[in-house]
């Protein structure tokens, strides 16, 4: 008989560097802080726990003894560094990003530096970089760390160009001695933007990207050399190898065909056969679940509303456990992080649209579970609001998608409504998630409104493409049609609306409230675009080719009509309260679209509030900073929706 067991590692943090505790208490604080534990992992053999923890405002790397919870270990990089993304190499040994926190950029930066560690401190050596030995000028990511080899791993390096400075979007691969530094090359990408597949012996088998992000490619390796799979006619869209078979010739790749969704096709590279695996007619997959032993795929996640998972081995060992984890832990969605070498321990997230997540540790033998620690320990989620997926019809007939923050402890009747449209818009949706800026809404006793409109991604790319070119109209159509939806039922109090959006959202908040002037009370833009034809000359989407090409896209060339849908032509159809939020280092959506829109705005002797922060770019990488925003935000919407 299955026994299943939770218990809790007291006194796991009882060690010298700790978090520091907030004195503050409002809510604006305590939404925006940081959470305390990111990217924990157990060492292949399980006799480590690693953790990224954030203390004074940079990002540690600590090791534990797995068994007494005893602090072993802590990579601090001096001055202004800090640790980036890492990895387990070895039973001993970790890769590590090194990250750098400038005085003009808010952001930390990476330079490509990879630095290696035993789980002790001891031998601790940069393996990439300019600290190192290699002449090689580049940014380099793990690509595998080659566990059943004790002292290599694979690198992908993306080479900086001689003299422009800029790097090139095509990479070479390298594998590294991860003790001392020394570089072998193994092979360059055929093409831009590469995904590489490699196989369980490190050997790279399979590798897709694309010219112009529209059209990809895939290629197999056979004898050292890369070969085209177009000739197979596979007909497949934006393909990614994601696994392998039983059979050798054969691999699993995510792909679409027709502006359908997205599904999981096997694809024979002998025969040119081609199998569709899962595909969900409303829905791209979420997520693919990969056998970490094997590399072969168990199951496939999808979103259409709530987590949905399609086990395509139900045999596999993986599948198991997770099936055995959703059972036990119901109503939350279970992630499998890390794992040891022989699947005996696994690291666990389980989360869900009121929990930010708590990690577990998972004995598979034993088939115990125990609690590790909370992301955010200082947010109860029995208190936290509850996340309904809703839908609705548009005016044109077209089904939308979204969700309904409703809060807690209040009937959903004439509530105040926030409408939160997501950034983007293409490739970006919105998911059931604790979000924490809906969720420090929903604890003022607002209501908050996601939608999903055309053009996001996630649905297809036929349904993404229905955005292009209608970014201040179709999408804004949704928008608006969602709210009127939520109007129609009693939820939300007519009078009572305000829209906040950051980055296309800051966008959607300026042109739904310019699109439907007596519909929102007031409207929030943070860090937004304001005038479209201006994306093409400022920002970093234009300095690339296929930024420009993206542009053309989805914005189109007419520029009467980019005027047309620009919030900083039509600022006299407002009758919204304004409030603007933007960072003065934003580079994807630079200071002048904030300065035109505030022309515009003065020129029209527009009222309006804003906030600018001098040190930061596209969001908030400070919590404080965040912490500072949120407050405005508040106290501006209070005052608007009569709270």
């Amino acid at each position: 008989m299955f026994h299943f067991k939770l218990t809790a590692f007291f006194g796991l943090l009882l060690f010298s560097i700790t978090t520091q505790v907030m004195s503050a208490t409002d809510p604006a604080s305590l939404f925006s802080r940081s959470s305390e534990f990111t990217q924990v992992q157990i060492s292949p053999a399980g006799q480590y726990i690693s953790a990224i923890q954030l203390f004074e405002g940079k990002r540690l790397l600590i090791i534990l003894d797995s068994t007494t919870k005893k602090l072993l270990h802590v990579v601090n990089f001096p001055g202004k560094a800090q640790v980036g993304d890492y990895s387990w190499a070895n039973n001993e040994r970790l890769i590590v990003q090194k990250q750098y926190l400038k005085g003009w950029s808010i952001e930390p930066l990476y330079y490509g530096e990879l630095y290696a560690v035993n789980a002790d401190g001891s031998n601790d050596e940069y393996i990439f970089g300019y600290k190192d030995s290699s002449s090689i000028r580049g940014t380099a990511y793990l690509l595998d760390p080659l566990l059943n080899e004790k002292r290599y791993a694979l690198i992908e390096v993306i080479p900086w160009s001689s003299g422009s400075g800029k790097r090139s979007y095509s990479s070479v691969v390298y594998r590294v001695d991860i003790y001392n530094g020394s570089l072998r090359k193994r092979a360059k990408s055929p093409i831009p933007y590469p995904v590489y597949l490699t196989d369980n012996n490190g050997q790279l088998r399979f590798v897709s990207g694309s010219k112009d992000h529209i059209n990809s490619s895939l290629f197999y390796r056979q004898e050292g050399e890369w070969i085209n799979t177009d000739k197979f006619k596979f007909n497949l869209q934006n393909m990614k190898p994601i696994a392998f078979s039983q059979n050798k010739d054969e691999v699993y790749v995510y792909g679409q065909k027709n502006g359908q969704t997205h599904g999981i096709y096997l694809l024979n590279i002998k025969t040119g056969q081609k199998q569709k695996i899962s595909q969900d007619s409303t829905v791209d997959p979420n997520n693919v679940w990969i056998n970490s032993n094997n590399k072969k795929l168990y199951a496939v996640e999808y979103e259409k509303g709530y987590p949905e998972y399609e086990f395509i081995d139900k045999n596999d060992t993986y599948a198991k456990h997770l099936k055995l984890l959703l059972t036990s832990l119901v109503g939350h969605q279970i992630h499998l992080i890390s794992q040891t070498r022989d699947a005996d321990k696994l690291l666990i997230l389980a989360f869900n649209n009121r929990n930010p997540g708590d990690y577990y540790l998972f004995d598979t033998k034993k088939t115990k579970l125990s609690l590790l620690f909370s992301r955010n320990k200082w947010l109860d989620p029995n208190k936290m609001a509850d996340v309904k997926p809703i839908s609705f019809t548009a005016r044109d007939g077209k089904t939308i998608h979204g969700y309904l923050t409703l809060p807690y402890g209040i009937d959903a009747k004439n509530l105040p409504l926030v409408v939160n449209p997501h950034g983007g818009p293409h490739g970006l949706r919105d998911y059931w998630r604790f979000v924490p800026q809906n969720q420090l809404l929903a604890s003022q006793g607002m209501a908050v409104l996601q939608v999903n409109f055309r053009g996001s991604g996630g649905y297809g790319q036929a349904f993404e493409e229905l955005g292009y070119q209608k970014w201040g109209t179709d999408i804004q159509y949704d928008i608006i049609d969602g709210t009127k939806d939520l109007i129609t039922q009693g939820i939300v109090d007519k009078n009572r609306i305000c829209i906040v959006g950051g980055s296309f959202g800051g966008y959607s908040a300026l042109q739904s409230s310019i699109i439907e002037p007596d519909l929102f009370q007031c409207a929030i833009g943070m860090h937004g675009i304001y005038d479209l034809a201006m994306m093409f000359d400022e920002g970093s989407i234009s300095d690339k080719y296929a930024g420009q090409a993206y542009l053309k896209a989805a914005l189109g060339n007419d520029m009467n009509q980019l005027k047309a849908m620009s919030p900083t032509h039509h600022v006299s159809k407002l009758k919204a309260k304004l409030l603007l939020i933007h960072g003065e280092e934003d580079t994807r959506a630079p200071i002048e679209q904030f300065e035109a829109l505030e022309a515009a705005l003065k020129k029209q002797h527009y009222p309006y509030e804003s906030l600018l922060l001098d040190d930061e770019g596209h969001g908030f990488y400070k919590d404080e900073h965040q912490a500072q925003a949120y407050r405005k935000m508040l106290s501006f919407l209070k005052t608007n929706l009569k709270l």
